[in-house]
């Protein structure tokens, strides 16, 4: 059976995650646009790794958006290289599954060869004691991972320089940013497994936006503009672990997750 959680927005995700009958819970270790670094809740990472261990709940973290190796500035590049390296050592000591990461942009003028030299550097220089999942975006024209072409670029460029086999690399693949960036869900999954080998997560979002619009607002499962029945079959064609990072306004997170549960039950 999938397991199925959410993203939780909070300070105790594990009573959050339990109270929605989650499998797994995705969450930030501190402020998702600032630099400071990684903060871990309540300060003792090896409770949280045994909590949630003993609840039989799967951690994943989220690195915060502000992060961009891809970029040439120097002031974001080299900043976020460091976070990202602080990021992955925090999400291990709580025992995370995985560390979620997005692809990131060159700016306008900037070829997309050198934001993959900048990947390249950053996984042959930043040690990756768990699973980096790097996530396809909604859009942005300099975006490195939004079109199936790119993030086949991307892939060849990560694991080129990570070596054996891309140890420690994978893929999240988030359908309202497939959906916004003008990927047909309806073959998304085997289309991406066909670049990477493999999806290692699953972020299943609704959008509130129409195809292609390069737009990243995400709704609940049942209220967007994707047929649920593509969502349904992006799950079922990954076969890999679901996080939902829906809308929490009157249950609709904890919905989403029944609903996902229910249907792929059947």
């Amino acid at each position: 059976m999938v397991r199925i959680g959410a993203h939780f927005h909070v300070d105790n995700p594990l009573n959050e995650a339990a109270a929605c009958g989650a499998d797994a819970a995705q969450f930030f270790l501190g402020d998702p646009q600032g630099w400071k670094g990684p903060v871990i809740p309540g300060g003792d990472p090896a409770a949280i790794r045994d909590a949630f261990a003993a609840a039989g709940i799967d951690i994943y973290i989220h690195a915060p958006y502000v992060i961009n190796v891809a970029t040439s500035n120097n002031r974001i590049r080299i900043p976020s290289r460091k976070l990202l390296d602080q990021q992955l050592k925090a999400a291990a000591s709580v025992g995370a599954k995985g560390l979620i990461v997005h692809g990131g942009h060159v700016t306008a003028g900037v070829a997309a060869e050198d934001g993959l030299e900048n990947w390249r550097k950053a996984v042959e220089r930043i040690e990756r004691p768990l699973p980096m999942l790097i996530e396809n975006t909604a859009g942005g024209d300099g975006a490195m991972a939004r079109s199936l072409d790119a993030i086949g670029r991307l892939w060849d460029a990560v694991t080129g320089a990570a070596g054996n086999e891309g140890a420690n690399l994978g893929f999240c693949l988030d359908t309202c940013h497939a959906n916004s960036a003008g990927i047909e869900l309806a073959d998304a999954a085997d289309r991406i497994k066909a670049i990477t080998g493999r999806i290692d997560l699953v972020h299943c979002n609704n959008s509130r936006d129409e195809f292609g619009s390069g737009r990243d607002r995400h709704a609940n499962i049942a209220t967007g503009t994707i047929d649920p029945a593509l969502l349904l079959g992006v799950v079922r064609a990954a076969g890999a672990p679901v996080i939902c990072e829906t809308p929490d306004e009157n249950g609709g997170l904890a919905a989403d997750v029944s609903w996902l549960r229910q249907h792929l039950a059947g």
